[in-house]
């Protein structure tokens, strides 16, 4: 089996079966069809990802679980005859073919409509008819109709192709008064003059242009997302310009100066600082001062991470000057260097230095927000309920021994839980959560600090049981379990210091940048840490986004490879990134909460792309791997740039000397 062939059927056990396609024979068509073959070749990589992809004349091809969606609906059958609106790259009247008898296609874009049928006759799918024209009246001369599918929305459902079913026809289409939010619809021909419509779901698709749909007029004078505008033009009409007027030059990192700039969010109850990437050294090292500064002039206690809560645990107590446990060595998950870099190695010297002198209620403390540590987690919790009841204990190892052969590769786990068809664990690890919860006063009473960490333990097992189930139902429900995860252990810490605690938080700009001003949030669905955190906090959260236009990263080419140093590639023109390079200075800060730059914000709030660097990095594919369509002074409150950055520099094998014992990053 190709790589290809392999991705189809992850697809459809992931991103199908996972999320309610039970039709077997759509399920076998999009198992077969070669979705690859209808993008650019640059974007074969991510065909088979559940989402749109860009397609030649600036229109997209549908998200694979939409195309199924649609065809569940309309219940195709072997000697049906369909009609297709829309036809685009060709990809959903080839799965069509491979459904139905006939297959008549639409497409207004000429240019698209040659490379379809191009696609076609090399792949020899021979049961097609393509024509170019206006697809919202149909095609009269080819009626009746079995099926009709629209891949574009209208203000309502035309007539006309209403009377183009045939008699136990099925019509699917979204529709919508909003050009880019629809709800799609099933209409069915009962009989010569009635119909039966059925609501499905919220959809965005392109609007439905012609005679019986939207003008072009109407299409092109809204913007693909809303409240994101189109894209502003690459000379930003003088913005950089404004920019320049209204940036702070920053100092150089090792001056306390930079630090004391970011005095104006000490009275913040929760403080986000962000990354481009995570492999940037001028992001750490400036996360760094701004946190000592947080900590030793506005009273922080809490620096909360984008980690895993175990092995955070450890630094915590080094930190701390507690005794370690016999601890295993910490951050050995891909990537590494993501925490174990020498960057992250001062900071925390620097913290347990700050603490050495401080009763423990005046520390300050390191902590994980991330659920991917199912193992470490399982075993925490038992191990401290060894030590404070060993009869619970043994109820733990029984309840968790549901989770345990898949602790290791825990991915592994949701896909057997979805083709077992329910949550085996789902119950054993709820119930020990609610247990180790409900006996807090008895628990805490003996340790406190101890219990909090036990506790945070069960939780995590509890939400990366679901998480790891949800991978396979999509990337949406995964990413917004793990973001609600990651906010609501950032709760736990702030209830746990009290009411005057406050905290400060290291993750990626795509985490702590408000999502719903994003296409992450207004396209894809996404919530986020930072969206959360202003919902529940709202003045009292500051969201701290940061951007480099060129430099070096410490990146891998894919998931579980070795990490290289990239060269960053310069800044797209239609970015903020070149906005700010544009600007000239090498280094600064841009409050973004209106007052002196209330003018500038409005300018920049039309949406604009913006750069996403994580652990992967794919130069050759940056635009659709890396960048994404935002407000950002809708998204920020305030954004701290470096024109050129440099890659972080892993920690090497060998354990620390003076304090190897101790030293938690040592192995």
């Amino acid at each position: 089996m190709n790589d290809f062939a392999e991705q189809r059927q992850r697809m459809v056990e992931r991103q199908l079966a996972g999320r309610g396609i039970t039709d077997a024979r759509v399920l076998e068509a999009m198992g077969t069809i070669p979705r690859e073959a209808f993008v650019g070749g640059s974007l074969h990589e991510f065909a088979y990802e559940d989402s749109p992809l860009p397609i030649e004349a600036g229109q997209t091809i549908s998200q694979p679980f939409i195309v199924a969606r649609m065809l569940q609906a309309a219940e195709l059958r072997e000697g049906d005859s369909v009609l297709e609106i829309g036809a685009g790259s060709g990809y959903a009247a080839a799965v069509m073919g491979a459904l139905a008898a006939c297959v008549h296609a639409i497409e207004r874009h000429a240019e698209l409509a040659d490379l379809a049928q191009q696609r076609f006759d090399a792949l020899g799918y021979r049961n097609i008819r393509l024509r170019v024209g206006d697809g919202s009246g149909g095609w009269p001369e080819a009626a009746p109709f079995d099926a009709i599918i629209a891949a574009a929305g209208g203000p309502a459902v035309p007539d006309v192709l209403r009377r183009q079913l045939a008699i136990g026809g099925r019509l699917v289409m979204p529709v919508g008064e909003a050009l880019y939010r629809q709800r799609l619809v099933k209409v069915t021909r009962v009989a010569e003059d009635r119909f039966e419509e059925e609501p499905l779901d919220e959809v965005r698709f392109v609007p439905l242009v012609g005679s019986y749909g939207w003008s072009e007029q109407d299409a092109t004078g809204s913007p693909r997302m809303e409240p994101v505008a189109a894209r502003a033009p690459a000379d930003g009409g003088g913005l950089a310009g404004l920019i320049r007027a209204a940036v702070e030059p920053l100092p150089d990192l090792d001056d306390p100066a930079f630090g004391r700039l970011f005095d104006r969010y000490g009275d913040a109850r929760v403080v986000l600082l962000g990354e481009a990437s995570h492999g940037t050294s001028e992001f750490y090292r400036a996360r760094a001062a701004i946190t000592r500064r947080l900590i030793e002039a506005h009273g922080f206690t809490i620096v909360a991470v984008e980690g895993d809560w175990p092995d955070a645990a450890v630094l915590d107590r080094y930190v701390r000057g507690r005794p370690a446990r016999h601890e295993q060595p910490i951050f050995q998950r891909f990537p590494t260097w993501m925490w174990r870099n020498r960057d992250v190695a001062r900071f925390i010297d620097w913290l347990r230095d700050y603490n050495a002198d401080k009763p423990a209620a005046k520390q300050a403390g390191f902590y994980g927000l991330d659920l991917y540590s199912l193992d470490s987690s399982i075993r925490a919790v038992i191990d401290y309920l060894d030590k404070v009841d060993p009869e619970t204990a043994q109820v733990a190892r029984h309840r968790y021994g549901c989770l345990m052969p898949w602790s290791k590769e825990p991915a592994q786990y949701g896909r057997m839980a979805l083709n077992a068809g329910y949550p085996l664990c789902e119950k054993a690890v709820v119930q020990m959560l609610r247990e180790l919860l409900s006996r807090r006063m008895e628990y805490a009473q003996a340790d406190g600090e101890h219990f909090l960490d036990a506790a945070q333990n069960a939780r995590l097992v509890s939400n990366a049981e679901a998480y790891y189930r949800a991978m396979y139902y999509g990337s949406t429900e995964s990413w917004n379990l793990r973001d609600s995860h990651m906010f609501e252990t950032l709760e736990h810490l702030l209830d746990a210091g009290g009411p005057r605690s406050k905290a400060v938080v290291w993750a990626h700009n795509s985490h702590i940048g408000d999502a719903r001003h994003t296409e992450m949030g207004q396209v894809r669905e996404e919530l986020n840490l930072g969206q959360l955190c202003r919902q529940r906090f709202g003045d009292e959260a500051v969201l701290l986004g940061f951007g480099t236009h060129t430099g070096t990263v410490a990146a891998a080419d894919d998931w579980d490879e070795p990490m290289k140093v990239m060269d960053v590639r310069p800044s797209r023109q239609d970015s903020y990134e070149r906005l700010f390079h544009d600007a000239g200075q090498p280094r600064c800060l841009l409050d973004l909460r209106g007052g002196a730059n209330r003018e500038l914000c409005g300018r920049l709030a039309s949406g604009r792309l913006e750069r996403f660097i994580g652990v992967i990095y794919r130069p050759d594919t940056e635009r659709w791997s890396h960048y994404v369509e935002c407000s950002m002074p809708r998204q920020f409150d305030g954004y701290t740039w470096f024109d050129e950055t440099h890659a972080v520099e892993p920690l090497g094998e060998e354990p620390r000397t003076g304090v190897a014992e101790t030293w938690p990053f040592g192995l």
